[in-house]
Order: C-alpha cells, then structure tokens, then sequence
C-alpha cells in the first residue's frame, strides 16, 4: 500500500561487492530506478560549495557528515522525480550507499519505504580490495586508486555502516553471496525481487493518484 513514501530496495554490502553493478542492471530493467549515493556526490560540481565539501570526506575514506549526506541525496531524489526519470510508486527505487549509518536510517524514514535489503556479502577482504583497485584504474576514479583509503573505508564500513542492517527486521534482509559471477548474483538477487514487486504493484490503485 502506497502511504505517500517511496518504495525502495537497498543494496547493502562492504566496497567492492558489486553494488554499483548490481544496481545498474536492475535500473535498466523496467520497474527499477537505481540511485547510487555515490553517483550523485560524483556528479556534483567540485567547485561547487557542496563539491568541494563531499571531496573532502571521500577522498581521507571518511563518511560525509549525514546533514549533508541526506541534503543532497534529498535534492538529488526530487530532481529525479521532477524530470521524470524515477516515477514512484509504480517504480521500485534501488539504494546503494544510502543510508549509511542507524542515524540516515531515521532520517530517510520519512522519505522511504523499505521492501528488502540485499546484503552482498564477501568475506574476502584483500579479494574486495583488488576489485576496487582495478575499477580505479577502469573508471579513473581517484578516491578509489590509495590503498591505506580502501581500508579506511572498511573499517569505517564496520564500525558505522554494519549496524543498519540490525535497523530492519530480520525478513526484510536477505544475504546473497558477491563472490559468485555477476549473473549468478543478479540472479538471485531478482529471486527475492521479481514476487516482491509483483506484490506491491497489485496493491496499488488503478490510477495511483486518485
């Protein structure tokens, strides 16, 4: 049932298991928008007040403060809607990196409502790190290139971002192994997805605005 926030899955997971490419495929499958967290600090304007902010934090490893975190991604989400790129509430909004800590996870909780987390799990750390290295060089992304900052990131992951998942009911959280081929772990991953879906739009209104 549609109580005015959006229907959203989150992609949950340490750097480097695969949430960017997981959430890309499923934004280009009809039904899904994805909107990475991280995606919208890159596309701002480094010059910018804001730009300029965010590089601070992302390029030390450190987690953005969550005032500014949400602001953004808040200004981001509505300009989405507003050109009509995401057309909630027929479209499920696909999450990675956001939220990131129990505090983002009030604070969206007005703005969000959320069906299931995927938690991809690696418990190879080094193999995570090779990934990120190597999509550094791919995509020319410097904030992803220092190894002592891929760390950093992880240790920061555990320390604040490991505790959402206990923020959301134990059956709203299915774990899926990222070690597997991507096609294998989208695979699953639209297993727990597909009747989800299906569910929530036979709940739906014919006209979701009348």
């Amino acid at each position: 049932m549609f109580d005015g926030r959006y229907p959203a899955v989150l992609l949950f997971g340490a750097p480097g298991v695969g949430k960017g490419t997981q959430g890309a495929i499923l934004g280009r499958i009809p039904g899904f928008y994805h909107l990475a967290c991280g995606d919208v600090f890159r596309s701002l304007n480094m010059g910018s007040p804001e730009g300029r902010e965010i590089y601070e934090y992302s390029s030390k490893g450190q987690l953005v403060p969550d005032e500014l975190t949400i602001r953004i991604w808040k200004k981001a989400l509505q300009g989405h809607i507003a050109i009509s790129q995401y057309k909630p509430p027929d479209e499920f909004l696909i999450l990675d990196g956001i939220p990131r800590n129990p505090h983002q996870v009030t604070m969206i909780d007005d703005i969000i409502n959320v069906q299931h987390v995927i938690h991809l799990i690696c418990a190879d750390e080094n193999a995570m790190i090779d990934r990120i290295k190597r999509r550094a060089i791919r995509e020319n992304r410097a904030d992803d290139a220092n190894e002592d900052t891929i760390r950093t990131r992880y240790k920061v992951y555990q320390a604040d971002s490991e505790p959402v998942i206990n923020a959301y009911p134990p059956e709203l959280v299915t774990r899926i192994d990222a070690v597997r081929s991507p096609a294998e772990v989208l695979q699953a991953i639209l297993q727990v997805l597909v009747p989800l879906q299906n569910q929530w739009l036979a709940g739906l209104p014919d006209d979701p605005l009348s």
